[in-house]
């Protein structure tokens, strides 16, 4: 219905609000001559009326008050509007004064002046917020409202509230405000009640609300999500505000009210890194960052950013993400240094290039190929990319005498079972077995080699969560490959932290393990984006089991058999005490490896990777006949 009533005519509200002027005037004339009809002659009328209107008339018209809508009447209207009357009966006042020092009679009284303006400006509040109310009243008829809770009173809080109230697209009904403070239960907002959060458990048992918007970002994790697993239980939505950064002019838009995010129930508490360590160790320094247009090597580059390294090298093979990657930068990090370089790790000449343009302190290895199924496919690709590639980098970094590596690696490097785990788990025994040699060598200030291993990242190109998210947008099904796999989650910048941190304290030689915190299943992640969409499991998106993929495993590892772990100074960082190999043995195994990929054999290729890796077993793997013992003559070899 609201949609057909236009907005009214500027003329109109010109005209309303002179009438108001005049009901102000009449109004002070009675009330000075205490309602005494018979002391309010037409002449006293005729004399002040038309001037006080005509004076009110050009000053509101100067002031703009009929230019806004009044339907959207605020506080900053109501601060113009006592501006202009307390201009224009500033000037009637002066008009009275002059009248009077020329010989003529006052034609309104001071006290009478005094009575209009408070009348006035009562008048001109009033009918405004008359007609925003009637429209609210219009725009919610008939309309069936959602009833809303909004945790949190602060500014965003507030802010949203009065966005719900002037939009008419908006079907929510506030019915609450929750908040932690115990001072501010009881008080009103804008009509609206604040309730304490010990109170919240029962508006959701009670069926009271059929949602709640976090407004704030300051709740614990931990408290989070026990209100989330309770709202989703009781089928209430769950919906989320932005920071107050990233609000225009501190207004809230419908469209910036989202469903609230997986990636922020599996959060945990914010990991407290050694930022003075990370300082001193890079500030200053040329940063080499391999696959930086990646989830994980764009987030250490900008993690990086905040130390004020010399320069950034970022290398990445993939134009159009690099390219964006680098403008973002420059927006961002105006007073730094960041030169994008296009290239293949497994290009030893444009490698070797790179380290003699820029002759980087620090490298920090994230390019790689790590989507299981596929290296399943093409082990070849897989040996070349992170085996190869990392070779390639960890050479050039010893030959220009860069001071650390740090390379990334993966949980699935443990106990491998599919062909990009193990490809990564090489890689490690290279680079370490090349440091521990160029200790042997006594070889002065040594590149050190650090290796860092850490679950799935939420959120990083190939993850479950936007694949789930995808086919959730699509009606589904959500395919999940076993009902009983798990696995650990990190969040991008929580990992990249670490890894930082692990780059820092590391002398050379040791792969940290991180604290991925609980294993999460699969299959109950699943069901929980479904329900945060609003949707129910199996009845409005049904779940399939599609079986476990090419080397899949339906547990990871951080740590294999014959490996535990050392404490360092971070709780959250752990030391992997493993087997040392000879360098000289690894290196002519690597190498055979390298110059078996021109045979272009599959399973010539993944039989070299098993003999390099013992505990590499696949899974689910056309490769698990080549883990087989052979009968010869009727005896095992």
């Amino acid at each position: 219905m609201s949609k057909n009533i236009n907005i009214v005519p500027r003329w109109i509200i010109f005209l309303l609000d002179l009438g108001c002027s005049a009901i102000a005037l009449l109004a002070a004339y009675l009330i000075k001559h205490d309602f005494n009809f018979y002391n309010l002659t037409p002449g006293l009328v005729e004399k002040g009326l038309p001037i006080y209107i005509a004076i009110n008339g050009i000053i509101f018209f100067i002031f703009k008050l009929h230019a806004g809508i009044i339907r959207y009447t605020s506080s900053q209207d109501s601060v113009r509007i006592l501006g202009a009357i307390m201009v224009s009966h500033t000037l009637v006042y002066a008009i009275n004064l002059i009248g009077e020092y020329s010989g003529y009679e006052r034609f309104i009284t001071a006290a009478t002046l005094a009575i209009a303006s408070l009348v006035n400006f009562v008048l001109l509040i009033v009918y405004r917020g008359l007609v925003k109310y009637f429209f609210m009243y219009i725009k919610n008829l008939n309309l069936k409202k959602s009833r809303t809770l909004i945790f949190g009173a602060g500014e965003i809080a507030i802010a949203a509230k009065r966005a719900f109230d002037h939009n008419r697209y908006v079907n929510k009904d506030i019915v609450g405000f929750i908040e932690d403070n115990r001072k501010l239960a009881g008080k009103v907002i804008d009509g609206v009640r604040i309730y304490h959060s010990g109170e919240l458990r029962h508006f959701i048992k009670s069926g009271r609300i059929d949602e709640i918007i976090f407004s704030t970002h300051n709740i614990e994790v931990e408290k989070r999500t026990q209100i989330v697993d309770l709202c989703l239980e009781c089928g209430v939505k769950v919906l989320t505000l932005p920071p107050l950064r990233q609000l225009i002019n501190g207004e809230i838009k419908p469209i910036q009210i989202k469903k609230l995010n997986i990636e922020d129930l599996l959060e945990r508490k914010p990991i407290e890194i050694d930022l003075q360590l990370i300082a001193n160790e890079i500030t200053g320094k040329r940063l080499l960052i391999t696959g930086a247009a990646g989830s994980i090597g764009s987030e250490i580059v900008h993690q990086l950013s905040n130390f004020s390294p010399e320069m950034i090298i970022l290398c990445d093979q993939a134009e159009s993400p690099l390219h964006d990657l680098y403008l973002e930068l420059k927006d961002r990090y105006t007073n730094l240094s960041f030169h994008p370089f296009i290239g293949d790790v497994r290009n030893e000449r444009r490698m070797s290039l790179l380290f003699e343009m820029f002759k980087p302190h620090f490298v920090y290895h994230a390019a790689a190929y790590k989507h299981v199924p596929m290296m399943e496919n093409n082990p070849l690709e897989a040996v070349h990319t992170n085996v190869w590639g990392t070779k390639v980098i960890a050479d050039l970094a010893v030959a220009h005498g860069v001071e650390k590596f740090v390379m990334v690696s993966t949980d699935k490097a443990v106990n491998p079972t599919n062909v990009m785990g193990a490809s990564k788990r090489i890689a490690e025994i290279y680079v370490q077995s090349l440091f521990h040699h160029l200790l042997d060598q006594r070889k002065a200030n040594p590149t050190r080699f650090i290796t860092t291993r850490f679950g799935n990242v939420l959120g990083s190109n190939g993850s479950v969560i936007p694949r789930f998210r995808a086919q959730i947008e699509h009606g589904g099904p959500i395919t999940v490959t076993h009902p009983e796999i798990t696995r650990y989650f990190m969040t991008i910048p929580e990992a990249c932290r670490l890894v930082l941190e692990a780059g820092a304290m590391g002398n050379g030689g040791e792969i940290y393990v991180f604290d991925m915190g609980q294993s999460v299943k699969i299959v109950d992640l699943a069901k929980k984006m479904i329900r945060l969409s609003g949707l129910t499991p199996e009845k409005d998106i049904q779940i399939i089991y599609s079986g476990l993929r090419p080397g899949e495993k339906l547990y990871e590892e951080l740590l294999n058999d014959q490996e535990n772990t050392l404490p360092t100074h971070h709780e959250k960082v752990m030391i992997a005490k493993v087997r040392l190999y000879n360098f000289q043995d690894v290196s002519k195994q690597i190498n055979d490896l390298i110059a078996s990929l021109a045979q272009q054999n599959d399973h010539a290729v993944v039989l070299k990777m098993k003999q390099i890796v013992p505990e590499f077993k696949s899974k689910n793997s056309i490769y698990e006949e080549l883990d087989r013992p052979l009968l010869v003559n009727g005896v095992e070899k």
